[in-house]
């Protein structure tokens, strides 16, 4: 098989793989138990899970569509798309920050959560950037 082919295959099957994980996402957190069967989610999740959906459902749409063709500059605008909605959902998730965490726990999780918040954020505007690169320059990496 040439490398063209199997680069493609490769990507097609990433492409299939997250939009399996997008959509057990969705599921896992719009049916029963749901978002409100894990512990250190607080009521006010509700405030932020459209976003998260809305980040979920954006990913899954724009994998499906990269199943069928996926050129650069098409990838970049679907990743920028993806992106804007994913950090717009991560500083939301920050703003409300719907979690709470064992006082008498002896591992500081608020401290916790909020620095992966802060890594995913700087990862997404990394992500963001990359694409607008891919964008102007047209290549695939």
């Amino acid at each position: 098989m040439a490398t063209a082919q199997r680069s493609a295959l490769g990507r097609k099957s990433g492409y299939l793989v997250g939009i399996v994980v997008e959509v057990v996402l969705l599921y896992l957190a719009n049916r029963r138990p749901g978002w409100d069967a894990v512990p250190f989610l607080t009521g006010e999740t509700t405030r932020v899970l459209g976003w998260v959906n809305a980040s979920l459902v954006a990913g899954l749409v724009t994998n499906a569509v990269y199943l069928a063709v996926d050129p650069p500059r098409l990838k970049a605008v679907g990743d920028l798309v993806v992106n804007g909605i994913g950090l717009y959902a991560l500083v939301r998730i920050w703003q409300v920050f719907p979690f709470t965490f064992p006082d008498d726990s002896s591992v500081p999780w608020d401290p916790i959560a909020r620095a992966v918040l802060v890594v995913g954020m700087i990862g997404t505007v990394i992500a963001l950037l990359v694409a607008v690169v891919r964008l102007v320059t047209g290549r695939r990496r």
